[in-house]
């Protein structure tokens, strides 16, 4: 039986559902909404792309997911192409989900009778990108959430259908918060299909849902220069910044030797212990064979998983044994 039952006698027939979305977040909520037993004509999601040392052509997760359960899939380069828009047209789709895609033309998301929905990773008006996870803790918040939102002409600020709190526990990585909104979001896109299906529903604009005095936080696109660690900052910013980029886009830094080789190292997992102490920031401090610590200005940030270049991902301890003069190194902002 449904968890999300729709009304007896439902305001529209079960409605013909055009499901866009790329990656492996996007999953979730399209295998809620099939098990539910909804009604997917199709699934849109990006074309294949060239990815590995071998340029092999890569399906998304969607994609992949979509063809095991035989549901049409359609990859349109561009989203205006007549083609493309022709072929939408006759899937007559009654509404359209998206999740984890790319921005709409008005001539898409206003197909629908019954509207075009975006599912989004963070409580809106708050974190309004492409990025809203990774920002959430590189800022250190402790509260984070999904939002599902009609689509209009901007990006992330169409009037909010339902809004779900999810708590942020202390360490959690960029990684842990996806798979927990991917989760929760699945049930939040099932909640507002079976709405907007029976009607019971309201809309709310963003604008009333700012408190006074609240600043709202973007979260931008991250690029990977973005990801390079300033060991100048304070330890707390240091630790929430390089556990906002694990495991993906994943912080990075800098090795510089004596003789001054580089060396670009990933960084994945860290803690933050304060202590005053005279090293410069970027300093490594060993003091076993098993910590791996970097000096900042307010302590010490203690390396727990980390990568070489053309290296496998290890941890200190095996970091330490394979790497015998690390006492001539130090990390530097290059």
């Amino acid at each position: 039986m449904s968890n999300y039952p729709i009304a007896s006698e439902p305001r529209y027939p079960l409605p013909r559902i055009v499901y866009m979305g790329t990656p492996e977040f996007a999953v979730e909520p399209l295998r809620a909404l099939l098990d539910e037993g909804f009604n997917i004509v199709a699934v849109i999601t990006a074309p294949d792309k060239p990815a590995g040392r071998g340029k092999k052509l890569q399906s998304s997760a969607v994609k992949n997911f979509a063809a095991d359960r035989g549901i049409k899939v359609l990859q349109p380069e561009k989203l205006k192409d007549p083609g493309f828009l022709e072929h939408l047209q006759q899937l007559k789709p009654d509404l359209q989900v998206v999740v984890a895609f790319r921005m709409l033309p008005e001539s898409v998301w206003k197909m629908p009778s019954l509207g075009t929905f975006n599912l989004h990773a963070s409580l809106l008006p708050q974190y309004r990108g492409a990025a809203p996870i990774n920002h959430a803790i590189i800022n250190g918040e402790t509260v984070s959430g999904v939002t599902s939102f009609f689509i209009d002409d901007k990006i992330d600020t169409g009037k909010i259908l339902f809004r779900e709190k999810v708590e942020i526990p202390l360490n959690y990585t960029a990684g842990d918060l996806h798979d927990k909104l991917m989760e929760t979001g699945a049930k939040l896109v099932v909640k507002t299909v079976a709405a907007i299906i029976s009607g019971d529903w309201k809309e709310t604009a963003q604008d009333a849902l700012v408190m006074p005095g609240e600043i709202l936080h973007e979260a931008p696109k991250i690029f990977k220069e973005d990801c390079q660690v300033n060991w100048k900052l304070g330890g707390v910013q240091i630790h929430n910044f390089i556990r906002g980029l694990s495991p993906v886009p994943t912080a990075f830094s800098w090795l510089k030797s004596d003789d001054g080789d580089l060396m670009n190292v990933k960084i994945f997992s860290t803690s933050f212990f304060p202590e005053i102490h005279t090293h410069a920031p970027g300093t490594i401090v060993i003091p076993d064979k098993k910590t791996f610590n970097v000096a900042v200005k307010d302590g010490y940030i203690s390396i727990h998983s980390l990568q070489l270049p053309g290296k496998n991902k290890v941890d200190a301890t095996s970091f330490l044994n394979g790497f015998k003069d690390i006492s001539r190194y130090r990390f530097v902002h290059n």
